[in-house]
């Protein structure tokens, strides 16, 4: 197969390269070149703001495409010449998150006009009219991912809590309060297989992929166990470390994967009867973690998520 992914050089679309590789397909990434390639891939260096005009005249059995700006799909499935296209999308895309484990079936939120993502509040939006754009393509596998970890998790949503518990600031480590939470991840490693599977089949459809439902207790557990922890964690009320300043989910002074509003409190977990059905397959929650603790433990990019040995040092002085 010769296959063609927009992309390719960072946490998913180099996942899909080597796989692609490994497998023996033959595999151009086209990117800007701020990364390399992964190895026995092409790096096309381009700026698809600027055109597609490196790939024009070559036909493509597949193209992958992680794209989050309507403009950029649009252009490309205008100008590419491909027999099969698989576009990843998002949960982001359902207009109701509050239903638990949603399916393929579930409502949408309106496409987003315009051909370019402004802001991060229009993700989910802007995706489904990325979705809609694909859809003109002849064959198409739309992909709509739940939160996707393990090894080059950038992010650090996987990987915060078997680092943290591996490497504790102090005599606890502080997590929330909320053991029944509904939590799920992806495997990047799984995700790539089954994209590559879903390009060698030109699997027409819309799919879910998520890891197994699992609970926010069963993570911290798991990561425990990864970690060989040898400190107890300190469980603090979710209202307590709102009223600190602790932010949900990821970002700065964050405690990962907790979800702190309630109509978000089932957002993770989604149905992928579908995506097994034609099969997609996971890895166990503690390979997961483990792969993204030794990414954690030598990454070089500074961590998007957690909280730092001083500001959980602070925390624990006020609970």
């Amino acid at each position: 197969m010769n296959l063609l992914i927009l992309g390719g050089t960072a946490m998913l679309g180099r996942a899909v390269a080597s796989e692609a590789v490994a497998r023996g397909h033959e595999v151009t990434c086209f990117a800007r070149g701020s990364a390399a390639a992964s190895p026995g891939a092409t790096l096309v260096r381009g700026d698809r703001e600027v055109g597609l005009a490196p790939l024009m005249g070559r036909a493509w059995d597949a193209v992958v495409d992680v794209s989050r700006h309507p403009g950029q799909v649009r252009r490309a499935v205008r100008d590419l010449d491909a027999g099969h296209w698989v576009f990843v999308s998002t949960a982001n895309v359902y207009a109701d998150v509050a239903r638990p484990a949603r399916d393929e079936d579930t409502p949408l939120l309106p496409p987003l006009e315009g051909d370019v993502m402004e802001s991060m509040d229009d993700y989910g939006a802007a995706k489904v009219a990325c979705e809609d754009a694909v859809r003109a393509a002849a064959s198409a596998t739309i992909v709509r991912p739940g939160l996707i970890g393990g090894p080059g998790d950038a992010s650090g949503r996987s990987g915060y809590w078997p680092w943290r518990l591996a490497h504790p600031s102090g005599p606890e480590v502080i997590a929330p309060d909320d053991p029944d939470l509904p939590c799920a991840l992806i495997d990047v490693r799984d995700l790539a297989s089954w994209l590559v599977t879903c390009a060698e089949r030109r699997l027409v459809g819309t799919f879910n992929a998520d890891g197994e439902a699992t609970t926010l207790g069963e993570v911290l557990a798991a990561s425990a166990r990864v970690a060989d922890a040898r400190v107890p964690l300190r469980l603090v009320a979710p209202a307590r470390l709102v009223e600190l300043g602790v932010a949900a989910w990821m970002g700065p002074r964050s405690l990962p994967l907790w979800v702190d509003d309630p109509a978000w409190r089932q957002f993770a977990v989604l149905d992928t009867t579908r995506a097994r059905a034609s099969g997609l397959t996971c890895w166990p929650l503690e390979e997961t973690l483990a792969a993204a603790l030794a990414y954690e433990n030598t990454r070089t990019e500074p961590r998007r998520a957690g909280l730092t040995d001083a500001e959980e040092r602070e925390l624990a002085a006020l609970i």
